[in-house]
């Protein structure tokens, strides 16, 4: 218990019966100097406000990645602190990790891509609208710089509209050397297969059931779905194509990313351009 929570107590018991303070630190059997103490450390009003409004606008933000943000912004402390005040707030996340109960075959090992627009990873990730009706998005990420490239919001996606996307981005930023997908219908339609032969890309299929062999993108969705999707709801199409698309920019532009040595992918795929260039 807190010094803070233990004078509240007090203060309580005096009012509720007209004790003094001795006697009111006697029935709840707490020291009257800790009553007394106050820190001379200096006021952590101000930080611990501003990492309560940040856990407010990013709910799935733990403390280190609050501590980053902070860092951007001028602020002067180590993570301690800031897990502290975090922890004292009672901000701490309480994450459900899934049991294996089985060991998991692996595939083998992709070369890992070596810079920007080398490889993309695709999948899909199903929601609802208010009403209950059907949200399916279609995600594109770069397996290198892990920026959400697109993120294409319908209420059901063809093999036609993934070569629209693929062919849109591939106008903006050139095709890349291969796309990891797993076996969905629209991935292995003819019309994906035809636009790769003539870009040049190489369609990566996962094994069936084996959603570990494209795990970046995965990663990816499950970031969405737990920041965005679940946060969020969607009154139309409309709303919710604008949200995600919030989203998406925000995760490029302003979430620090663990993998990126917490750049975000903004960030590190303009440090990698000029490398990328030579």
């Amino acid at each position: 218990m807190t010094p803070a929570r233990r004078r509240e107590l007090v203060h309580q018991v005096q009012e509720a019966h007209g004790v003094s303070e001795r006697r009111g630190c006697a029935a709840l059997g707490v020291g009257r100097s800790s009553i007394r103490y106050r820190s001379t450390k200096p006021d952590q009003a101000p930080l611990r406000m501003r990492i309560c409004d940040l856990a407010k606008s990013r709910v799935r933000y733990g403390y280190f990645r609050i501590y980053i943000l902070l860092r951007r912004e001028g602020w002067r402390m180590n993570h301690k602190r800031v897990h502290r005040l975090y922890r004292d707030e009672g901000l701490s996340l309480r994450l459900k990790r899934p049991r294996r109960h089985v060991s998991a075959a692996h595939r083998e090992r992709q070369p890992a891509a070596l810079q920007p627009n080398e490889r993309w990873s695709m999948d899909f990730v199903s929601d609802a609208l208010f009403d209950g009706r059907r949200l399916r998005a279609l995600t594109v990420v770069d397996a290198f710089t892990r920026e959400a490239l697109a993120i294409e919001v319908d209420q059901g996606i063809k093999g036609e509209q993934v070569v629209a996307v693929a062919g849109r981005l591939a106008l903006l930023r050139g095709a890349p050397c291969a796309i990891q997908v797993d076996n969905g219908p629209e991935f292995v339609s003819k019309a994906l297969d035809r636009w790769a032969y003539e870009n040049g890309v190489t369609l990566d299929f996962s094994r069936p059931g084996k959603p570990t062999d494209n795990a970046l993108v995965e990663s990816f969705n499950g970031r969405l779905r737990d920041e965005c999707l679940n946060a969020n709801w969607f009154l139309s199409l409309a709303d919710a194509r604008s949200k995600i698309e919030t989203w998406r920019r925000h995760y490029n532009e302003s979430r620090p990313h663990t993998a990126l040595g917490w750049r975000t992918p903004q960030e590190f795929a303009l440090a990698a351009a000029p490398q990328a260039a030579e």
